[in-house]
Parts: structure tokens; C-alpha cells; sequence
């Protein structure tokens, strides 16, 4: 068949029954007059007009060509959506996407069956929306997201803080004091502007008053019941990116109606993501909308349930461009058999529960700034964003490790780790990481896993721990695809810190690790049949914008030896970039350091300070935007401080502050 023409319209007013006015643009094939066609909806609050232009027109004139309309979404309050956004995945969010499939489904030039697609805030609210059930959403594609709020996204993991938490609440405070395009709006922009600035809240503070896995983590979760999601769900995402347990997650929940996809990838679309191998995504996304969408009869629900990229020991790297390893497939995707390894009396760790001799009891105290080597949970970039060489963070741990393996071993899943351990304090951090040693020392991370103890029976209602009496505990490190090669040799390492990717606990004992009584069960690859994912035929997908300034990233660790804290810095420029159709030109830059003295727990402190600059011709529009998080024993301190400009005079500014009492944290 071939392409068909299309039309874009920049600008599209969908009014909500509120009289809200949602602002989207549309991909439009010709000829709906007399063929209605299918619609795939992208639901977000990162701005259509700049902040994902470049990923829409990479994608969504293939959909177009193909006979499927786009149709991509400012959230309310975002872009040049009208109103002010209430925090994420609230349940306005979720019924304002359901008002928008009805009305995609009751246009003149729409069949009335939509598809709704989006990477994580996007590929969240898809799998949530679906679960409402509105009639007209038949399918789903779901990309670096979760079916659990609380323990697989940027706030808690296993009761843990994780530093993203903050990080992310600075990003959304910039994001959303972000003016609206004067050119699309009118003369209201600049009293929607207003509007935002003094009414957008901050969302950490929303957070940190949830710490326990709540109804309000609960809500937007669909693994709290999986039998009611109605429709087919393709699930994808990459190793190299926090999201990693959502496919097996969703094939373990959904069964038949699932579909998992994991490659090598950072946080983004398979078809331009780093390492590669990529995936063609456009022709994945279009076998599955025309499956669903139109009744096609094509291969989409023979897919294998799970298809996974198997890593084969790649290294550390300043940039990991393209990852060694294999496609595989398994039809039916089921609870993997699992090895077993022990502590054997040489303090090794040994293949099978018989060899569970141990060493004894060994106390571990970590060093609190121990972690400078774990990345950020999503990553964005190949580079310092992953994992580095572990021999960093491992210095500060117990490790354990096989003598050199005398053939490969492959693994797909969850590992999971039991231990009994025992501390002076109610709760403490334990962290574990999967290590592949390479025959030259080279440390690779390939799992990891953290627990706050209080939370090991749950995460709704935390147990301290009882002092100094030993506890048996289970973590489950998140999931994995790997190859540990002959010659390699795999190593536990386990350690009560991992900052600043987790924030501290109120106090910092250590803990007492029973060698004897630790088992370490990692999940076999088992049967499977290796595949040919192919790749887009376009190397370089993305749309090229004019260049002003070139972008900058940097991430440093300073270690300040005389007055013992270290500090670590993220960096990141985007460059001044100018849109050629619209002359708008953007820049964000993102400048956090987080410190810690490596015996305080309590001397954590984060700050996050964004700048936000938009322009076209003489008109700039600037937003200035410092986030804070600090803590003592028993409370968390929070504060923001939000400035914008009009050229050079301020016309607005505005401060957060509060104190939120800490719990079993």
C-alpha cells in the first residue's frame, strides 16, 4: 500500500465539559472524508509545540502515511492547554483523557477506535486510562512506564527515597511555569502564564506526605487488579533504564493480553534510543494499531509474549553506544527456574544451597556517600546517566564472587536474595547488586535491588525492625537480561548506602549479615528460540533544528577531603534551539548537586535549580526555578523558590516551604 498524503493541523481546541480548552496537534491522512481512519492518542505535559516536537515529527507522519491519525495532547495547564495541572495521574488527568478519546471518537474523520501510546508520564497514563475502560480505546502502547506507583517509578523503592524524587519535582516546577505560545493562544497568553505561576504546585510536598505504599500510590496502579484492564497492552523498555520490571510485570499480570519488547535502551523510543541494537518502532506500532484498530488479520497476537534483547557482558563505558548480545523470544513467559548460590566457608559464592557454610556473622557499615557509581535511575544518555564501573561503590560493600565461571550462563528475570540480618536501629537501607567481574577487573552492574527494612513485609504498613535481633529478610533486585560469559565471574555485592541515587535513613547503624544463612536465587534464561528484531532504516530519525548555542552535559564528584563531604553534580545544558516552521527557540538548563558528609546521615542535602529560557525575535520569556530538599532525624525540609521574566523585568515570584514529619524512614 502506499503512503498517503497528510495534512498537519498545528493547533486544535478539544473543549472538556468543564470548558477547559485542551490544546492538540494533529497528524491528519487525506482522504478521511470518505475513509474514516483510526486515531492514536499522546497524552502529556511536556509541550507539543517545543518540549517533544521533535520526537512527534519523527513519528507521527510515518502513522499518518500509514492511515493513522495522530493526535498528541497538552495536558491541562501545560503547553498551550488552558487551566493549571494537578499533580500526576490525579484523577482530573485521567478523566480529562477520557473526555478526549470520546471526542476523537466522535469526529466526522475518526472510525471510532483509538490506540493511546506514550513513553513514561506517557506510557503511564495510557495503561491508567485504560483501566477507566472508555469505550473507544482499543489498544495500547506503553514504553518505559509502571503498573506500580510506589515501587517502580521515581519516589519509593521498597520504602527507599530515591533522590529522583526531588529531582523530578524541580523538573515538573520548571516544566510547568512555562509560558504558552503567544502565536497559538493570543493575547491571553501571558494571563494563562500568571495563572500557572501562582497556582502550579509543588509536587514533592505531595509526595513526601505519602511514604507508605497508600491509597494515593494505589490509585493509577493497575497491578492492583489486573483482571480489569480490558485491552491488548504492548509493554517496552530498556535495560538501562530505571523502568525495567514493567514488561515482566505486565505478562506476569495481563497473560494473554500482553505483549513485552526489552532491549538494551535508555529512557527513550526504541527506534533512536541508546546502546543499540534499536528497534523499528514504527512498524511494531503499526502491525499493532492495525491489528486493533482496524481489524487487520495480521501476526500482532502471535507475537511471543516476551521478546528480550540477553546482554553479553558489556563494559563500562564514558559512552555505551552499542551493547553486544542477542534477541530471544519465549512464547509463554512463565516463572523462570531459578540457581541458587551460597557463601561457602572460603567466603566464595558457591553454586548450590549445599555449599552454605558462610564465615559467620559480618557486621557492614557503608560509607553513607558509597554510590557515586550507580547512574540515575532513568537515563536519558549513554554516558555517565548508567551504571559505571562498580569497583567504586564496591569498595565501600561486602562482596562475594564465584571463581571464574567454566561456561556461560545466561539469565532473564528477577534475582532474589535472603538473608538474616540484625541492627541497633528500627529500620536501615540494605542494597544489593548483581556484579559481572570481567577477567580484568572491569565491575559491570547488572541488577540491583534496595530494601529499607522496616518495609520487609510490606509497604502499606511498615514493622520496625527489633534491635540487635536477627531477621530473616527477602529482597527482589529488579529485573534482568544477561550473559555472564566463561572466564567472567558473577559477584554479590551488598551495602547499607547507595546515594545519591537513595537518601539516607534517619540513622545509620550498619547491619549484621548471618554469611551461613544467605541465599542468592538468580533466574535461568530456560527455554527460548533467538529472533531478529529489525532495526529502523533510518539511522537518525529525528528532525533537525536550527542551533544557536550547542548543548552541555557534565557529572562530577567532589570528594572535599578537609572538611569530609563529598558533593555530586548533574549538569545538563540543552542548547538554545530554534524550530524552523514556528521560530520558536528553547532552552532548559539543569544544574543539581547533592552533598553528604560520609558519617551523617542527616547532612544530606539536594538543590536543583532550573533555567527555562523561550524565545522568538525580540520576545524572551525566562523562568527561574530552585528546588530544595533537606532533613534532620525526624522531618523532612522542603522548599522552591519559582522567579519569571519578561526580558529583563520580573513580573513574577513565588516560595514553597515545609517541614513533613519522616516515617520509618
Amino acid at each position: 500500500m502506499a503512503d498517503r498524503n497528510f495534512t498537519v493541523v498545528e493547533n486544535e481546541w478539544i473543549t472538556l465539559k468543564d470548558g477547559t480548552r485542551l490544546a492538540a496537534r494533529i497528524w491528519m491522512p487525506e482522504g478521511t472524508e470518505q475513509n474514516p481512519v483510526p486515531a492514536v492518542l499522546e497524552y502529556l505535559p511536556y509541550r507539543k509545540r517545543d518540549g517533544t516536537s521533535a520526537r512527534d515529527e519523527s513519528t507521527y507522519p510515518v502513522f499518518a502515511a500509514a492511515g493513522i491519525a495522530g493526535v498528541r495532547v497538552d495536558i491541562r495547564g501545560s503547553g498551550e492547554s488552558e487551566g493549571v495541572i494537578d499533580g500526576e495521574y490525579t484523577p482530573r488527568e485521567l478523566s480529562d483523557g477520557c473526555e478526549i478519546i470520546e471526542w476523537i471518537a466522535s469526529q466526522p474523520w475518526s472510525n471510532g477506535k483509538i490506540g493511546m501510546m506514550g513513553i513514561s508520564w506517557g506510557g503511564f497514563n495510557c495503561l491508567q486510562v485504560a483501566a477507566l475502560k472508555p469505550p473507544a480505546l482499543k489498544a495500547v502502547i506503553s514504553i518505559a512506564s509502571t503498573v506500580d506507583r510506589y515501587n517502580d517509578d521515581i519516589h519509593y523503592k521498597n520504602g527507599c527515597h530515591l533522590s529522583a524524587q526531588l529531582s523530578w519535582a524541580a523538573t515538573m516546577l520548571a516544566y510547568q511555569s512555562r509560558s504558552p505560545d503567544p502565536e497559538l493562544v493570543g493575547e491571553r497568553w501571558k494571563e494563562m502564564w500568571l495563572e500557572r505561576l501562582e497556582n502550579e504546585p509543588f509536587f514533592l510536598e505531595e509526595w513526601l506526605e505519602h511514604q507508605r505504599r497508600d491509597d494515593f500510590w494505589r490509585h493509577g496502579s493497575i497491578c492492583e487488579d489486573f483482571e480489569r484492564f480490558p485491552i491488548p497492552a504492548l509493554v517496552i523498555s530498556g535495560w538501562a533504564d530505571g523502568y525495567r520490571n514493567t514488561p515482566i510485570k505486565a505478562v506476569e499480570g495481563l497473560g494473554d493480553k500482553a505483549k513485552a519488547l526489552i532491549g538494551p535502551w535508555v529512557h527513550k523510543y526504541p527506534h533512536f534510543a541508546w546502546p543499540k541494537p534499536r528497534a523499528d518502532f514504527h512498524s511494531e506500532a503499526i502491525r499493532w494499531w492495525n491489528r486493533w484498530l482496524r481489524d487487520e488479520k495480521n501476526d500482532a497476537e502471535q507475537l511471543p509474549q516476551m521478546r528480550a534483547y540477553i546482554l553479553d557482558g558489556p563494559k563500562p563505558a564514558l559512552r555505551r553506544n552499542e551493547d553486544p548480545g542477542r534477541w530471544i523470544a519465549k512464547d509463554v513467559w512463565t516463572a523462570p527456574e531459578m540457581r541458587e548460590f551460597a557463601i561457602a566457608g572460603d567466603g566464595s559464592l558457591t553454586a548450590g544451597a549445599s555449599a552454605a557454610k558462610g564465615v559467620g556473622d559480618v557486621y557492614l557499615h557503608s560509607p553513607l556517600d558509597t554510590g557515586t557509581a550507580a547512574g540515575e535511575y532513568f537515563t536519558l544518555k549513554p554516558d555517565a546517566e548508567m551504571a559505571g564501573d562498580q569497583r567504586i561503590d564496591d569498595a565501600g560493600s561486602l562482596t562475594f564472587e564465584t571463581q571464574p565461571l567454566l561456561e556461560a550462563q545466561d539469565y532473564l528475570g528477577q534475582p532474589v536474595l535472603s538473608l538474616d540480618v540484625s541492627c541497633s536501629a528500627e529500620t536501615a537501607n540494605l542494597v544489593a547488586r548483581i556484579v559481572d567481574i570481567h577477567p580484568d577487573g572491569t565491575a559491570t552492574r547488572v541488577a540491583f535491588g534496595v530494601l529499607n527494612l522496616a518495609h520487609r513485609n510490606g509497604n502499606a504498613t511498615p514493622q520496625p525492625m527489633e534491635k540487635n535481633r536477627r531477621t530473616r529478610v527477602t529482597l527482589v533486585l529488579d529485573a534482568c537480561g544477561y550473559r555472564f560469559r566463561a572466564g567472567h565471574r558473577i559477584r554479590l555485592s551488598l551495602s547499607t548506602s547507595y546515594w545519591p541515587m537513595i537518601l539516607p535513613p534517619p540513622t545509620d547503624p550498619g547491619l549484621t549479615i548471618d554469611t551461613a544463612r544467605l541465599s542468592l536465587s538468580l533466574p535461568l534464561l530456560g527455554d527460548h528460540r533467538e529472533i531478529v528484531v529489525p532495526q529502523p532504516a533510518n539511522p537518525d530519525p529525528l528532525p533537525r533544528y536550527i542551533e544557536h548555542s550547542p548543548g552541555e552535559t557534565r557529572r562530577t564528584v567532589e570528594r572535599d577531603m578537609t572538611k569530609g563531604v563529598t558533593r555530586y553534580r548533574i549538569y545538563e545544558d540543552t542548547g538554545l534551539h530554534e524550530h524552523p516552521d514556528t521560530g520558536n527557540a528553547t532552552q532548559d538548563i539543569r544544574d543539581e548537586v547533592w552533598s553528604i558528609a560520609p558519617d551523617d546521615p542527616h547532612s544530606m542535602t539536594g538543590l536543583s535549580t532550573w533555567t527555562c529560557v523561550a524565545q522568538r525575535g525580540d520576545q524572551v520569556v525566562k523562568t527561574v526555578s530552585t528546588s530544595r530538599l533537606a532533613c534532620t532525624a525526624s522531618e523532612w525540609i522542603t522548599s522552591a523558590r519559582l522567579e519569571a521574566f519578561e526580558g529583563e523585568q520580573k513580573i513574577f515570584e513565588k516560595s514553597f516551604e515545609k517541614r513533613i514529619q519522616r516515617d520509618f524512614m
